[in-house]
């Protein structure tokens, strides 16, 4: 059995198609991403466990966007800043 789909229908089919994917928020360049971590570093008072983890995580993400290794440096960035809570 073939079915074919008039233009109408396959521009219906792939309407609804887009709408069901969620849509994905722009990706944060590393430069903005390692402002917003220093901003966060200026006002946060983390336990001694959580800075020594961003201290950690801090000079890997600027090794890695050193590197042009974006979506890792952006990696180690997002987690500095998920254990500040931003």
């Amino acid at each position: 059995m073939t079915i074919r789909l008039t233009s109408a229908a396959c521009c219906l089919l792939a309407a609804a198609t887009a709408l069901a994917v969620p849509a994905r928020a722009a990706p944060v360049p590393c430069e903005d991403m390692l402002k917003q971590l220093r901003a966060a570093l200026a006002t946060a008072t983390p336990n001694d466990a959580d800075k020594a983890a961003v201290t950690d995580l801090q000079p890997k993400g600027i090794e890695r966007y050193t590197a042009d290794d974006d979506k890792r440096a952006d990696d180690f960035f997002a987690q500095a800043l998920k254990i500040l809570g931003k």
